[in-house]
């Protein structure tokens, strides 16, 4: 084998500051990294700083952050001024379809330090984010703009309290250091951040445009043994592969609808293997309800709108059988028979996992088969009266009662289904609490917390992390400084852009 993950690694003592790193992915074929430093910044101060991550990485919380006063080794580490015990630093090699067309990418500004090796054994790639160009910056600066960063802390970790798999944000490092961007001189910074794996569609596609079958063969059975166990035993280890990607990314579409989240760059470069939701550049989330949705600015077709995030996912799970066709099977017509077999399973499993979830928002322990109409009849009624689609869900009981019209005609109809199942209201209400966020990241509290960081206020943040933390807890949800969060803009977030920040 030309790679090892270390199974005993968690019985290995860490080194200084908790960190107790591995390299598996450094053993794979060179063709798919490549070892660069991150590069050193003037000032470096800690603005964002997740210790209770750092606890459950094994981290020594206190001893790294300085983290929660600003300077100190946290901030030298996090900045890449100073590697942490055990690294060895590298930028990955892969490419993408990037609005349908293809290209080679690569780590531009992206520094991989290992893998982490948590108390309980699991492993977890440690990455820094705008730590300085690579061989695959394409004449770009490596860096990255703070509230670009703080952006995607505050959208992971909210992803995160919302039960979606996703990466996690571990700190957010001011570099003292200006940035340079169409609209200006911002401040640098950059982000720590900690993930599954980094293992992309656009990984397997950088080796199968390079014809490197021993390379994508590697790869394939690494990905399997480091995200899908479960399939190593398989008799045709790419097609249990694609399989299982599959099913996760059918699951993890499903529960973006659900709550209303638009990723806004969904290329293949940026769908991880391991199912999580990676890389939030220009994402945000739906207010007034409409598939069509979108606020990337550079997204003016609507390619990536929320509605056409499934059948985005399953064009990407396409590319993804295409890099693989040629360890699919020997024969290609039989490659490509197998490869569609997945992809036309694909809508299926999301329909699946989509109605499930919108069975438990409605408060729906068992099947009935017009569940989707009634799902499809209520999304109706949003749309046309261009209600709040988090707070519809969070309210329906109190919405619905007494209403006319409509949305009465539909009630009734709720009101049937729900009694036609053993449990009563209180179990029902339980179940929908649990799957209808009172609580999401507005995207005008969003902005209000990064202009604040930008200038050096990090407690807006602060106190916009805390009412994420517990996006379920209803009750928590009436207290006066938790309603404030909960409304949409005061203009309805009309016309509302995000920038990738690149």
């Amino acid at each position: 084998m030309i790679y090892a993950i270390d199974e005993n690694a968690q019985a290995k003592a860490p080194g200084p500051g908790g960190w107790r790193l591995e390299h598996s992915y450094a053993a794979l074929p060179a063709v798919l990294h490549v070892a660069v430093g991150p590069t050193a910044v003037r000032a470096p101060r800690v603005v964002a700083w997740n210790r209770t991550l750092a606890e459950e990485l094994g981290l020594d919380a206190e001893g790294l952050a300085g983290a929660d006063g600003g300077g100190g080794a946290g901030a030298e580490i996090f900045a890449g001024n100073v590697l942490p015990p055990g690294s060895a630093p590298l930028a990955q090699a892969y490419a993408g379809h990037q609005y349908g067309h293809f290209t080679t990418l690569g780590d531009g500004r992206a520094i991989l330090l290992g893998e982490q090796i948590t108390p309980r054994g699991e492993r977890f790639d440690v990455q820094l984010k705008g730590a300085g160009p690579t061989p695959f910056s394409r004449r770009g600066d490596g860096r990255a703009t703070l509230g670009a960063m703080m952006r995607e802390y505050v959208i992971s970790e909210a992803m995160h309290a919302l039960g979606i798999p996703t990466t996690r944000s571990l700190a957010v490092v001011a570099t003292g250091e200006e940035v340079w961007r169409q609209d200006g001189a911002r401040p640098g910074a950059v982000l720590t951040r900690v993930a599954a794996s980094h293992i992309r569609v656009g990984t397997f596609e950088w080796v199968a445009a390079r014809r490197d079958e021993a390379a994508l063969r590697a790869l394939v059975a690494y990905t399997v043994q480091r995200h899908y166990p479960e399939r190593a035993g398989a008799e045709n280890l790419p097609l249990a592969l694609l399989e299982g990607v599959g099913e996760r990314q059918a699951r993890l579409m499903a529960q973006w609808m659900g709550v209303g989240f638009v990723h806004g760059v969904m290329n293949t470069d940026n769908m991880a293997l391991s199912g999580e939701t990676i890389d939030y550049g220009p994402c945000a989330f739906m207010e007034a309800y409409d598939p069509a949705t979108v606020f990337s600015s550079i997204d003016r077709d609507g390619r990536y709108a929320y509605g056409n995030q499934p059948q985005i996912a399953q064009w990407n799970i396409a590319r993804l059988a295409e890099a693989l066709l040629t360890v699919l099977h020997p024969q290609e017509e039989q490659a490509i028979a197998l490869a569609n077999g997945v992809i036309g399973r694909f809508g299926e499993g999301f329909q699946r996992h989509w109605l499930a979830g919108m069975r438990r928002k409605l408060g729906l322990f068992n099947e009935e088969p017009e569940d989707g109409a009634l799902v499809e009849a209520l999304l109706a009624w949003m749309h046309a009266t261009k209600a709040d689609f988090t707070n519809t869900w969070a309210e329906l009981e109190t919405l619905a009662a007494g209403a006319e019209g409509e949305l009465g005609v539909w009630r009734a109809r709720w009101q049937a289904r729900l009694a036609r199942q053993p449990q009563g209201a209180e179990e029902a209400g339980r179940l929908r609490r649990a799957n209808c966020p009172a609580v999401i990241p507005r995207n005008h509290r969003v902005e209000e917390a990064l202009a604040a960081a930008e200038q050096g206020e990090v407690g807006v943040m602060e106190r916009l992390l805390a009412v994420l933390a517990a996006p379920y807890d209803h009750a928590r949800a009436g207290a006066a400084d938790v309603a404030e969060y909960r409304g949409p803009a005061a203009d309805g977030g009309e016309g509302y852009r995000t920038f990738c920040g690149t």
